[in-house]
């Protein structure tokens, strides 16, 4: 079934990416929106990281309580914020979520262009938001990336071949511009679509770390794609060689286009 081999591909073993995100330069919109006293559901909360920051805005008066299918993620952040009596977290599928209008925001960041399945996703985290609560949903469009100057065509082709390994597994790779949609579908109103993409640029002070994301993805992820039979190995390594070369002489920018879509439960 794609949905198992989609849930295979989306398994993240390193959290180092997601440990150093935070609320205010990983979720702006939500950080916009939450306010004291607000309970929130994070689906897919990885280590808890953008979870700290919606228990420092809501206060004590209110609740954040993280899921993650990932057991490892939960244990590490149930470790970490132990002293937040606020901030909860426990292992589940955004598939079968244990709620019924509960939560005054339901949320989910960079999770759903990982699904197989993102409009029953989205469904259960109508359900899990009480009438009148917010939904809002964080995700890429990886088609249409932007970096300049224009990265090797040894990347270009790992990259094609990223978006085809991902495609096969019945992942949405446009699923910023469809969300509008299939929040519409999902019987959500006022319906706001609001444009977080992530620049670096090569005077910023975190641009090596941005910059080198799709090198760790050919380091990664690559890996499992050369055993599937998307790219040679040699074709990887000189795509991880080349686009070193870039990021190190030529790079100037890149933008991942990014959407923040929000809907009011009815």
């Amino acid at each position: 079934m794609k949905e198992d081999i989609a849930r295979e591909r989306a398994k993240l073993t390193d959290s180092k990416v997601i440990d150093v995100r935070t609320l205010q330069n990983s979720h702006k919109r939500l950080s916009e929106i939450i306010t004291e006293g607000f309970t929130i559901l994070d689906v897919g909360c990885g280590t808890g990281a953008i979870n700290s920051g919606m228990a420092e805005a809501v206060g004590e008066k209110g609740k954040v309580f993280g899921v993650d299918n990932n057991p490892e993620f939960i244990e590490a952040a149930n470790e970490k914020y132990k002293d937040v009596s606020h901030l909860t977290f426990e292992e589940a599928d955004i598939y079968h979520l244990p709620f019924e209008n509960t939560f005054d925001v339901v949320t989910s960041a960079r999770v759903l262009q990982w699904l197989e399945q993102p409009e029953q996703a989205l469904k259960n985290m109508v359900k899990a938001t009480k009438k009148g609560g917010k939904v809002i949903v964080l995700d890429y469009n990886h088609e249409k990336i932007l970096w300049e100057p224009e990265i090797p065509n040894s990347m270009k082709v790992f990259y094609d071949a990223f978006l085809k390994w991902r495609q096969d597994a019945g992942m949405d790779n446009k699923i910023a511009d469809n969300l509008s949609s299939m929040f519409k579908k999902a019987g959500l109103d006022d319906v706001l679509v609001t444009d977080q993409s992530e620049k670096t640029q090569v005077n910023d002070s975190d641009f090596q770390k941005y910059i080198s994301l799709w090198k760790t993805v050919a380091m990664t992820r690559g890996q499992v794609m050369v055993e599937e039979g998307y790219i040679k190995e040699k074709d990887r390594q000189t795509a991880i060689t080349e686009f070193d070369y870039w990021i190190k002489n030529d790079a100037i920018s890149q933008t991942m286009y990014l959407l923040a879509v929000e809907g009011t439960k009815k």
